[in-house]
């Protein structure tokens, strides 16, 4: 059995900072905003998360098991039963949500080009446009539109083909996205990226990874990045909040002073990823709340 495809609405809306500076009022284009959905339950629901009107798409994370003929969500303690109905929300709101793989914690892996394979046809029976008997689909009819890998463990090997087998599937009808961290290049996404198929990277300037000085050096991080992938949109990721990483935390008007302000003019500036929904919700970063 076939889910049916929709069409890809790629969002147009922006997001605008507003910023006080000598007494006057600025507006800055942002560019879109992304969000990752589904770390914390007390974030709200998925639907809660695209009625705020915040965010131009939704990430959801993690299917943090896989590669191994086992596969397995990470819902943060979320309904899963209840996300099929919300994704299909958040669509006719135009607002696409993807799922994201891999993740910070979780046992994955590609050990051959085989499971490659095999991870592919699992992706597209149980949350793309495809069905076969015998693979459960988690949110039921809804199909995402898209799939971000966020690989934060393991080897770098087979997530090429990974891409080449999801692409062969749904081709331009699908977003590929790829969550890397700061440093480039990203030693196990390089191959991947390399094969040209991924419309969006999302560069995480925070977490030590495995250059700790480079979340301070945002804006020649993402610089860097947009550098070597000029033909895919570069969004600049960013914390919430101080608890998650208080040394990579951009205040609002650091961002725009010291990054935006440098970057949005830039031929293949994205926007925004904010990790994550829930520390979002707890500060307000993306609603102007906090300064």
């Amino acid at each position: 059995m076939a889910f049916g495809r929709r069409s890809l609405f790629f969002p147009v809306g922006v997001v605008a900072i507003l910023l006080l500076a000598a007494g006057h009022a600025t507006a800055v284009n942002t560019g879109e905003t992304v969000v990752f959905w589904g770390r914390n339950k007390d974030e709200g629901s998925l639907r809660e998360a695209c009625d705020t009107g915040l965010y131009t798409s939704v990430i959801i994370s993690f299917l943090a098991v896989f590669g191994h003929g086992r596969y397995s969500l990470d819902p943060s303690g979320h309904d899963v039963s209840a996300v099929g109905a919300d994704i299909k929300h958040c669509q006719s709101k135009y607002i696409p949500v993807l799922l994201s793989i891999g993740g910070q914690g979780g046992d994955y892996s590609l050990p051959t080009n085989a499971s490659a394979a095999d991870v592919a046809d699992h992706l597209w029976d149980a949350f793309l446009g495809g069905g076969r008997a015998g693979v459960p689909r988690p949110f039921g009819d809804a199909v995402v539109d898209g799939i971000d890998l966020f690989i934060d463990q393991g080897g770098a090997e087979h997530y090429d083909e990974l891409a080449r087998q999801l692409f062969s599937h749904y081709k331009f009808e699908m977003l590929l996205t790829a969550t890397t961290r700061c440093s480039y290049p990203d030693h196990r996404l390089d191959m991947a990226l390399a094969t040209g198929l991924f419309t969006h990277i999302h560069v995480r300037v925070f977490g030590s990874g495995d250059d700790a000085s480079c979340t301070t050096r945002h804006r020649a991080s993402w610089e860097r990045w947009a550098a070597a992938y000029p033909g895919s949109l570069v969004y600049l990721g960013v914390v919430a909040s101080p608890e998650q990483d208080a040394n990579a935390y951009l205040p609002r008007k650091v961002l725009f002073s010291d990054v935006l302000s440098h970057i949005v003019e830039k031929p293949n500036y994205g926007g925004l990823m904010i990790w994550d929904r829930y520390y979002d919700k707890k500060t307000g970063y993306s609603a102007g709340k906090v300064l």
